[in-house]
């Protein structure tokens, strides 16, 4: 049988979603949890965002093939039982036997989170702590620079793949002392949302503006010299899965 399932974890201790020699990753203790429960065989997990260090998840989409006696229900809460307390899946089902999380979304959406008020260990453990007023109108108005199918090689990490992505929303809002911005795209380039997202800040206290944006995604070099929001901040919080547009076929780094 094939499965799919939503997986959320805190990132904080994670070397990332994928597997890594040295670190422990979100993909290692699945396949740790699956492997246990069919008696030494190993399951291979797939995700549909290879989340780096840091980065948390409350709807990363995982899949894997299941041979063992264990279903649907049963299966969910053995595997729940055998994970560690900063992960967890729900929502486990069956799905066609090709299905590939990474390679089926049809886009994905990250929110990066800014605490901007006092001190708070709680906020600040998943959040960016910055105590600078933020201008929101002025992030707001920054991130329409980066809509569109638009080439973000300034924003993301080296690659040999097209850097040509499609994006549909970026959203800035506050309630309180919490700024969220939210970026919704097909896929995205290492890094690329927090690059984005730096910018946008930078913006919010009134440094940059929407022209800067604008002037650094058509430039040869990294963006404003490669700078990049910490991980703590930002959490893949959904990924829809559908058929793609026949013209948008990029893969996510």
């Amino acid at each position: 049988m094939r499965y799919r399932a939503r997986c959320e974890y805190d990132g904080t201790d994670f070397a990332g979603f994928q597997l890594q020699p040295n670190g422990r990753t979100v993909q290692g203790e699945l396949e740790t949890a699956l492997t246990r429960l069919g008696r030494g065989e190993r399951v291979v997990v797939d995700g549909a965002g290879r989340t780096d260090a840091g980065v948390h998840a409350t709807g990363q989409v995982i899949a894997f093939t299941w041979t063992g006696e264990m279903q649907d229900r049963a299966l969910e809460q053995a595997v729940n039982a055998l994970l560690p307390r900063d992960v967890a899946i729900s929502d486990l089902r069956r799905t066609f036997l090709r299905f590939h999380p990474r390679y089926a979304a049809r886009y994905r959406e990250y929110r990066y989170t800014v605490w901007n008020g006092p001190r708070s260990p709680l906020h600040e453990r998943v959040s960016l702590e910055l105590r600078a007023p933020l201008d929101i109108a002025a992030m707001a108005d920054a991130g329409t620079a980066f809509l569109g199918r638009l080439d973000v090689r300034a924003f993301g990490g080296e690659t040999n793949r097209s850097t040509v992505r499609n994006v549909q929303m970026v959203r800035v809002r506050k309630v309180g002392c919490l700024v969220t911005i939210d970026v919704r795209a097909n896929a995205f380039l290492r890094g690329q949302v927090r690059r984005m997202v730096a910018a946008l800040i930078e913006a919010g206290r009134g440094r940059i503006d929407k022209a800067a944006i604008e002037a650094a995604l058509a430039a040869p070099g990294p963006a404003f010299n490669g700078a990049a929001a910490p991980a703590r901040g930002l959490c893949l919080r959904r990924v829809v899965m559908g058929r793609r547009p026949l013209d948008d076929k990029e893969d996510e780094e």
